[in-house]
């Protein structure tokens, strides 16, 4: 069992750290409270192949494996957990299903421009009534002549707000269940009947955009299919297996961004003659933080390999997600804690840190579907 990393994955991780430390972590704060979409980190990520990272060079990606994502990923979200959500999708739900599932031809006219950061690229399948479960979905998309016809409202899309591309999820056979559901790879910024609604007031992620996207006979070209008619449900299991990858080792870069504020601060904080790190009960939390968060990383790390070695992964995927932010939250809570007033005011970046740590234990599915995901892995014995 080798735990080391290669050279290249080693580099990308360096890499990302750099970048992270210089270009993001100072602007974090100020995004926070503006809710601006990082354009300009985003095109500089693009740059540095980390918009698309195991995208293969041909089709505008860095050519890297999985690990390297997860590890850059964690870097960038220790920094900024809004930059590093909209990486995530970018990467896990846009880029993995057209580079997946979609033709030569589609790769080339829908993942050269986000993979390689010129645009951004987003997942519409949440609905108001369609979360946890998909074969409620009520978009639909109807064929008419080499032409599709789309109508219906999509919710709580990441990158929606700002997204030129997107892959759709829509109903195309009514009364299927989830045979019925195709998914569709669209230009947004040039398709008629398409249109921005709702951004979301949130509680984190606010450099995020998280919109509603509306479809009103929205005509899309017939070659929009992505894969065949009835195989969105197969290839929406498969994209959020690898989106939970990103979530987690999102949710492992808040946590570092915690753990290193709370040592800081023990070091620094002084009560009764001597800092307050000196303290077991102080000591005891940072340890607790530690140990959960190396564990979280490991599954992380393990999931990634999994799928880089096309092993089945999803159970992997759910265990590292779930874990990830569950141990994410309570880091979070004891690194407020454990600075005490100033945890609990935006002086301090701590509490920025619990708001954003929260959404990684819904999106990309509930702590609780991902429960019932690995309790189906071990009952079918997987």
């Amino acid at each position: 069992m080798d735990f080391e990393l290669t050279e290249e994955q080693q580099m990308v991780r360096e890499m990302a750290q750099r970048f992270a430390e210089t270009e993001i972590k100072p602007k974090a704060a100020e995004m926070d409270k503006t809710h601006e979409h990082p354009e300009e980190i985003c095109q500089k990520m693009g740059e540095l192949k980390m918009m698309g990272i195991a995208v293969p060079e041909e089709y505008g990606g860095g050519g890297m494996d999985n690990v390297s994502y997860a590890l850059a990923l964690i870097e960038i979200s220790k920094a900024c957990a809004s930059t590093g959500a909209i990486m995530s999708v970018n990467n896990s739900l846009y880029c993995f299903p057209v580079m997946a599932y979609g033709t030569h031809e589609q790769k080339l006219k829908y993942l050269n421009p986000v993979a390689s950061g010129e645009k951004i690229g987003c997942y519409a399948l949440t609905e108001a009534g369609a979360g946890s479960d998909p074969a409620a979905l009520r978009t639909t998309a109807v064929k008419d002549g080499d032409e599709w016809v789309i109508n219906g409202e999509k919710k709580f899309i990441t990158s929606g707000n700002v997204a030129a591309y997107g892959v759709i999820a829509a109903v195309t056979e009514k009364g299927a269940g989830y045979k019925g559901i195709s998914s569709f790879v669209i230009d947004l910024e040039n398709t008629p009947g398409f249109k921005v609604g709702r951004v979301e007031e949130k509680l984190g992620i606010n450099a995020s955009g998280t919109a509603e996207m509306v479809f009103e006979d929205a005509r899309v070209p017939a070659d929009a299919l992505l894969g065949k008619e009835g195989e969105g449900f197969r290839q929406m299991l498969t994209t959020l297996d690898g989106g939970r990858i990103g979530i987690a080792a999102q949710a492992v870069g808040i946590g570092r961004a915690v753990l290193e504020e709370s040592l800081e601060y023990a070091k620094t904080r002084e009560q009764f003659g001597k800092p307050i790190a000196t303290f077991q009960a102080i000591q005891w939390k940072l340890a607790d933080m530690a140990t959960e968060l190396d564990a979280a990383e490991l599954l992380t790390l393990r999931a990634a390999w999994l799928e880089d070695h096309g092993k089945a992964y999803e159970k992997a995927a759910a265990m590292a997600k779930m874990y990830a932010s569950d141990v994410t939250m309570r880091a979070a809570i004891e690194g407020v804690q454990i600075l005490g007033g100033y945890g609990y005011c935006k002086e301090y970046p701590m509490e920025r840190h619990m708001r954003d740590a929260k959404i990684c234990q819904i999106y990309e599915g509930t702590n609780e579907i991902q429960r019932l995901v690995i309790a189906n892995n071990l009952l079918k014995g997987k």
